[in-house]
């Protein structure tokens, strides 16, 4: 089953798709493992098996078990790791003034409670933000990848208005002692670098202009050089968006949660092929 939740990540199917192209495509059913004639699941099996994912907390211990495998078939991180952060689009909520400002507070509005079919159709988790001056609705795929290989090393899911630096502590708890880690200039708050300097973390995050005052000649050409480094993880996320990663249909975190595992999944699985060109393994991690 979870192979054909990946399928569907990969080519951005809906459930109804879904049906359809496993049982029309041989090419599908080669991968999946199962003959011309035998059964396949419908689109409401894949939807309950996908809900199973969420409310079993699957996704960690599946993405946990790929990386496994990478790192075992020589592909580990050894010189650091790069972190960003990018806005996951979600449908836009056509809600009042007031039922936003309750939204904010956490809270869910008294007319939604008591009509269940319009609670089920609202996105209480998902949040706007703004970036270079253009408000977006939904939620960030927080990701940290090794400088080298290019591969997602961790992640971690959040509402739009979340601070990239919110979430770099977390990130930052499977970087080594004595290793680099890079990001932009949303970075290099106080409790980020604090927190690098204690676990010996050298922490290479670009410079921020103050207000007016602009940057010195020198940390402009840091921020040169930073930026080689930095500007391979939009590399990731320029694929993730290739199959239709930077937007999802579903509502609540949870959901989100397991859509930003998926796409961070389908993408390590397609650097890794890309890696390993040429070269015979045995993918057994596909065995799920």
């Amino acid at each position: 089953m979870f192979k054909i939740i990946v399928l569907q990540k990969l080519y951005n199917l809906s459930d109804h798709q879904t049906e359809y192209q496993i049982n029309d495509r041989f090419s599908f059913q080669r991968f999946l493992g199962v003959g011309e004639h035998e059964k396949l699941p419908d689109e409401k099996t894949i939807w309950v098996y996908r809900e199973r994912l969420i409310r079993e907390g699957l996704d960690r211990i599946l993405f946990s078990k790929l990386s496994y495998w990478i790192q075992k078939l020589g592909f580990e991180l050894k010189e650091g790791a790069i972190v960003d952060a990018t806005i996951i689009n979600v449908p836009i909520q056509r809600n009042t003034q007031e039922e936003n400002e309750t939204i904010k507070q956490d809270q869910i509005p008294e007319t939604w409670e008591e009509d269940g079919r319009k609670l089920c159709q609202k996105d209480t988790d998902a949040r706007w933000t703004k970036k270079r001056g253009k408000s977006y609705f939904g939620y960030k795929n927080h990701i940290m990848i090794d400088p080298t290989h290019k591969i997602i090393r961790d992640y971690t899911t959040t509402s739009a208005n979340v601070h990239d630096s919110q979430v770099c502590i977390k990130l930052m708890e499977t970087i080594r002692r004595g290793e680099s880690i890079f990001g932009d200039s949303a970075y290099p708050i106080p409790t980020v670098l604090l927190e690098g300097k204690k676990k010996g973390i050298l922490t290479l995050f670009s410079e921020k202009g103050k207000r007016n005052q602009s940057l010195s000649e020198d940390s402009k050409i840091l921020n040169k050089h930073l930026s080689k480094v930095r500007s391979r993880v939009e590399h990731v996320f320029a694929d993730i968006q290739s199959f239709g990663g930077k937007r999802i249909r579903c509502r609540g975190l949870a959901r989100a949660q397991l859509q930003m595992f998926l796409s961070n999944f389908v993408y390590n699985v397609r650097r890794f092929v890309f890696l390993v060109q040429g070269q015979v393994y045995d993918l057994i991690f596909f065995g799920m």
